[in-house]
């Protein structure tokens, strides 16, 4: 059965000139099954993992549907994440970019509402944000949903995990009952099949499994480079690894043309090989492969399917492939006919868990690939260029020139070594013999992380005390947290400090609700908040020592499950509600200036104040912040609070639940 093009879907025809010309052949399996479903009007539930092309499946078909003339919301999004939103929204703007008079709008928590507010009122077809920020504005009345005839979970999986679940199903209850609905998880827990069945009803089921299979005879590695980044770091791989032959894989067909031309003016022998070339030419280019006229060639999946060529001896994946299929099938063309082979993968940041369902799918550990140096480089630059010299010299062709080099010594009185050392400058222009290379970022987060993973699930669980003797800790809540960020933080305590907030189990607050409340608005890895108890009326939390004072007024009016954090510094007691605020010394903020040194590193902040980077505070209190250091505005100085512990001069816009 022959697999069908982006033409053949039905998908219209500007979103079909979109897509050819950002060079995509061929529609990924997800893709292939799910457009065709979403055209004709039914709802959808997929089961895919990340990384299988899930946004172009929703977002084709919807652009496609577009009503041009109608400027409010007609299809909107929920993430679980800002990054997420960011990203999806960018695909449906390059995606539509034949549509005119389109918007798309970005809504997530973090940013100025003022802008999103602004954009509302121009007029945006597809809106794309996270559960939290969607709901504050449909509480303002700023979103009018009443309209929308497409909505779509993706990653709900995470959602769930994030503690979103509950804010999903209110935004649910507040679309048409005729609007269509798609849902994409990766996984199918219960929580999710159960709004699956709420509001998706007989909705038509898409799941792509793994079938891969352990790949032998192979050595997996990978190199995290950012995206501008990618050239410098192939060619510097280039320079250092022994290879015979090589496939560099692609996502697009105009990516094959473009880095096959930037390998040829490197100095490499180079060819691209994509669907857009005549039999004739592909086969050709393959047969030089064979035969060692070029030693690179640049594919994308659908050229290089069926492609053996048994000199193949390294496999690049200069863009991570859809699926952990595509992968296998791309590094297979190497380690062919009982040869080793070599597999270099590179991912961005945001690509992590692509690479760990990879790893999951081979049942295969993909190592951290160390990136040369420019010693290294150099070091290899030069061997070359001096078995170069030699098998020249051994050429009975140079009686003439070394007569030639001689005159010209005697004539200018020029040493013989310094004419030929500046012959090799000259020749070496090209390609310099010490290169100044530019300096690559290549984090090692994917393989901090994974040794984070494997250190936590050797410990031991802690044994069940008394449930009467101790609060109770509901089911997800870990109690290796803090001890967590106290190994990434290098192995030394980090000072907590216990902190009062005014929610508890009678609210039907749970840790999930509380660490993503504090994570998004005080800026904080989850992973460095530490325990949490819940009681009947309140709970505690702790939190890295140094909260800046401007902070704590922020997270004061932080509200979880429609209540108020109203936090405050726990001293013990099972009292009535308090406003125990920690004694603020200098205008910073800190109680003690060592922990913009010491406890603010270890805590994996990113500046001194503790903060990953300038809180974004709405309103007038936080309007004018000179710095993340804590600094109060003026208008915050202004503001002032009663015994009571209200605020006695309030923000214009109340900061809600977990932007």
């Amino acid at each position: 059965m022959s697999t069908p093009d982006f033409a053949s879907l039905g998908i219209s025809a500007p979103v079909l000139k979109a897509v050819q010309q950002l060079g995509y052949e061929q529609p990924s399996p997800i893709q292939a099954q799910s457009i065709p479903i979403l055209l004709e009007g039914g709802n959808l539930l997929g089961t895919a993992q990340t990384g299988t092309g899930k946004t172009a499946a929703f977002a084709l078909p919807m652009l496609s549907k577009l009503n041009e003339k109608q400027k409010t919301p007609q299809v909107l999004v929920l993430t679980p994440t800002r990054e997420l939103a960011i990203q999806v929204a960018e695909a449906f703007q390059s995606y539509a970019k034949h549509i005119k008079g389109f918007h798309v709008l970005p809504i997530y928590g973090g940013s100025d509402i003022g802008g999103q507010l602004r954009g509302l009122q121009r007029g945006a077809q597809v809106v794309v944000g996270t559960p939290g920020r969607i709901l504050d504005h449909l509480r303002r009345r700023s979103l009018n949903l009443s309209e929308v005839t497409g909505l779509v979970l993706d990653e709900a999986d995470e959602m769930l995990r994030m503690g979103f679940i509950d804010d999903v199903e209110t935004i649910l209850s507040k679309t048409p009952d005729s609007c269509q609905r798609a849902l994409f998880s990766a996984t199918m827990p219960p929580a999710i099949k159960r709004v699956a069945d709420k509001y998706l009803g007989d909705a038509q089921q898409v799941s792509i499994e793994n079938k891969t299979k352990t790949v032998e005879r192979i050595e997996q590695s990978y190199l995290m480079v950012k995206g501008h980044q990618k050239m410098d770091a192939l060619t510097r791989i280039l320079d250092v690894e022994q290879f015979d032959g090589m496939i560099i894989f692609v996502r697009t067909k105009s990516s094959t043309l473009e880095i096959a031309e930037k390998l040829e003016a490197r100095g490499f022998s180079a060819a691209a090989l994509n669907g857009d070339l005549t039999q004739a030419l592909r086969e050709r280019t393959i047969n030089r492969l064979k035969k060692g006229q070029v030693d690179i060639v640049v594919a994308t999946d659908v050229a290089a399917r069926g492609l053996d060529v048994e000199r193949i001896s390294h496999v690049i994946n200069y863009d991570i492939p859809y699926d952990n299929e595509s992968y296998v099938h791309r590094i297979g063309r190497t380690g062919r006919a009982g040869r080793e082979g070599k597999a270099i993968l590179f991912i961005t940041q945001k690509e992590i868990r692509m690479l760990r369902s990879i790893e999951k799918s081979t049942r295969q550990t993909v190592s951290l690939f160390n990136l040369p140096s420019n010693e290294e480089v150099s070091g290899q630059r030069v061997a070359q260029f001096k078995e170069q010299l030699v098998g020249m010299s051994k050429s009975t062709k140079l009686d003439k020139f070394n007569s030639l080099v001689k005159e010209v010594a005697a004539e200018n009185d020029i040493d013989i070594a310094l004419l030929a050392a500046a012959l090799a400058y000259e020749v070496q222009k090209d390609r310099p013999l010490f290169p100044k290379l530019v300096a690559i970022d290549t984090p090692r987060a994917a393989a901090n992380d994974r040794q984070d993973r494997s250190e936590r699930s050797e410990r031991k669980e802690r044994p069940k005390h008394d449930r009467a003797e101790r609060p109770e800790r509901v089911k997800g809540d870990k109690p290796s947290r803090e001890r967590a960020a106290r190994d990434n933080a290098g192995g030394d305590d980090i000072a907590m400090v216990t902190y009062r907030i005014e929610v508890g189990r009678n609210d039907d607050v749970s840790p999930k609700n509380i660490v993503g409340a504090i994570a998004n608005e005080a800026q904080i890895d989850a992973q460095f908040i530490g325990h949490i108890k819940l009681y009947d009326n309140h709970s505690t939390v702790d939190l890295p020592e140094g909260m800046p004072k401007e902070l704590f007024d922020h997270l004061y009016k932080v509200r979880v499950c429609q209540k108020a954090l109203k936090i405050s510094v726990d001293n013990g007691t099972a009292g009535e509600q308090r406003d125990a605020r920690p004694a603020f010394k200098d205008k910073s903020g800190f109680k003690d200036k060592k922990f913009a040194d010491k406890a603010g590193k270890k805590a994996g902040f990113k500046d001194k104040a503790g903060f990953k980077e300038k809180p974004a505070f709405k309103g007038k209190a936080g309007a004018g912040a000179k710095s993340a250091a804590g600094k109060p505005a003026a208008a915050a100085k202004k503001a002032h609070r009663g015994q009571d512990g209200e605020v006695r001069k309030p923000r214009k816009r109340p900061v809600t639940d977990r932007k």
